[in-house]
């Protein structure tokens, strides 16, 4: 039977769900824990999927790690917890070539494309949504650079080591990329901020102005019975 679990690399701890799914076949969850974590070191810090095949009469298991997210992958490189939620804001991180090349090759042999260069093409699509940039430019700038025939030798090669003089590049950029991107953003809300506040005084001058013409008829409808009081009564 098997068992499907999505556990943290290294870390898997015993919890109600992992009891609820081990409980009933009656496997030892102590050794299975030990024995996943010992499988998926090397993915130490991020979700990786992993397969338990248990056999219910025997109670033996394998243990299959599967390839993590090619996302997952991604945020490893740059050491993000998560993701951009506006990626067309806002850029959580700056790879270099070789650092998405690196994700191609762990992921290219659980992959459906077929040449390494599609793999890589794959990976700078899911850049695209988790929101991060690609050698100080846009993914989708990278992927018609490549069609183009650049990062040819890269991608050939497989080079997976960034010189650490252009890692160190490429974090100069992104900071000041991040400092222009702060700015935008504040600029955007105080004119948001602005004309919300100026939407709440045209609605404030306008019910002020109903009001008055209320007030206006109220005081006319109480005045007209006591105009009518103070007529004098026609003679017979």
């Amino acid at each position: 039977m098997i068992i499907k679990l999505l556990i943290e690399g290294g870390n898997m701890t015993p919890g109600p769900a992992i009891a609820q799914q081990l409980g009933p076949m009656g496997v030892n969850i102590g050794k299975v824990i030990l024995d996943v974590n010992a499988s998926t070191q090397q993915f130490k810090g991020i979700n990786v999927p992993v397969h338990l095949d248990i056999n219910p009469k025997t109670k033996s298991f394998t243990i299959k790690v599967l390839s993590p997210p090619t996302s997952e992958l991604l945020k490893k490189e740059l050491n993000l917890e998560k993701a951009s939620a506006e990626r067309k804001k806002l850029n959580v991180g700056n790879l270099s070539i070789e650092q998405v090349i690196s994700v191609a090759k762990t992921k290219h042999p659980s992959m459906l494309a077929k040449s390494f260069l599609s793999a890589v093409k794959s990976v700078i699509g899911t850049c695209m949504s988790i929101g991060v940039l690609i050698e100080n430019k846009q993914p989708e700038e990278i992927s018609e650079e490549i069609n183009q025939g650049a990062y040819k030798q890269e991608v050939e090669t497989q080079k997976t080591e960034t010189d650490p003089a252009k890692r160190k590049e490429l974090d100069l950029f992104f900071k000041k990329f991040q400092e222009s991107q702060q700015e935008v953003i504040k600029k955007e809300e105080a004119e948001k901020a602005a004309a919300e506040e100026k939407k709440a005084a045209e609605t404030a001058g306008t019910g002020a102005a109903e009001k008055t013409e209320a007030e206006k008829a109220a005081a006319e409808t109480e005045k007209k019975p006591e105009e009518e009081e103070e007529k004098p009564e026609k003679k017979k």
